[in-house]
């Protein structure tokens, strides 16, 4: 039986999946890693070991409740029960409108972004349930769980992520088994900034709502998801962490009808 605690990723082959896969093999864990991606997975997964880190990576569509189950009893059989679940598997929408949208798009959305994190939250749950260790959850939410955009799959599966991590946080709590969420703005991935360098992102129109002056990182997102899995954050739970470099708290300032301070005319303000 594996002597390491055991971290589980979904989504976990690029991105925010990647980041906390290395992350928590850093941190002195078993990761087993999921995706439906076996070349980059297994390109991660070997890259790792060869680090000296324990890592498996293994085919899995979060969208499947029975493929989720039966990994995790393999899992289970294999590696001990799970100490940490973050559930990363998500896809990603672009720009629509809820009158022409395409229902079946919208159906598969909400299958792998919310069943699916449903899904790894019960394979996994009841594992750190049965074993009485405790244990730590992380969904990854999004700045669409707190104000809507004009992503009618997408940002309604995310409100609903950080209800069911609430729900869950109650339900799970009896069993020392903590369960948050992190809520990230548009974070600075290869992905992403293929689309800055192509032009179908405008990277000023996405700063002018932040109060910081640069986006986070996947790496910065795993920090937040290993501090809440890490005994400081023990009295922590059924929260939405945002890493966003301020997109919360300012989305509604910078974008006031009256302007803001330090761009208003015949007015001097310090920086």
């Amino acid at each position: 039986m594996n002597q390491l605690p055991l971290a589980v990723v979904t989504g976990a082959a690029r991105g925010i999946g990647e980041a906390t896969v290395r992350q928590f093999a850093a941190n002195g864990y078993a990761v087993a890693a999921l995706d439906v991606n076996r070349e980059r997975g297994e390109a991660l997964a070997e890259q790792l070991r060869a680090e000296g880190r324990q890592v498996q990576f293994h085919v899995c569509d979060v969208a499947d409740a029975q493929a989720v189950d039966t990994l995790a009893a393999s899992l289970q059989q294999s590696l001990g029960p799970a100490r940490v679940l973050v559930t990363s598997a998500a896809l990603i929408p672009n720009t629509e409108s809820i009158m022409d949208m395409d229902l079946q798009a919208h159906d598969r959305m909400w299958r792998v972004n919310y069943h699916g994190t449903v899904h790894a939250c019960r394979s996994f749950g009841r594992q750190m349930v049965a074993a009485g260790q405790g244990g730590s959850i992380v969904t990854i939410g999004s700045i669409n769980s707190v104000l809507p955009m004009p992503l009618p799959a997408y940002n309604p599966g995310k409100a609903a992520i950080a209800r069911l991590t609430q729900l869950l946080a109650s339900e799970l709590g009896r069993h020392r088994i903590r369960v948050n969420s992190v809520g990230p703005t548009y974070v600075m991935t290869p992905e992403l900034q293929a689309r800055l360098d192509s032009g179908v992102r405008d990277l000023g129109k996405m700063m002018h709502v932040h109060a910081l002056e640069f986006l986070p990182t996947p790496v910065d997102i795993a920090e937040a998801i290993a501090f809440l899995c890490s005994p400081q954050a023990r009295a922590i739970t059924g929260i939405l962490l945002p890493v966003d470099s301020g997109w919360t708290a300012s989305a509604t300032y910078m974008t006031y009808a009256g302007g803001v301070p330090w761009e208003q005319d015949g007015k001097s303000h310090q920086n």
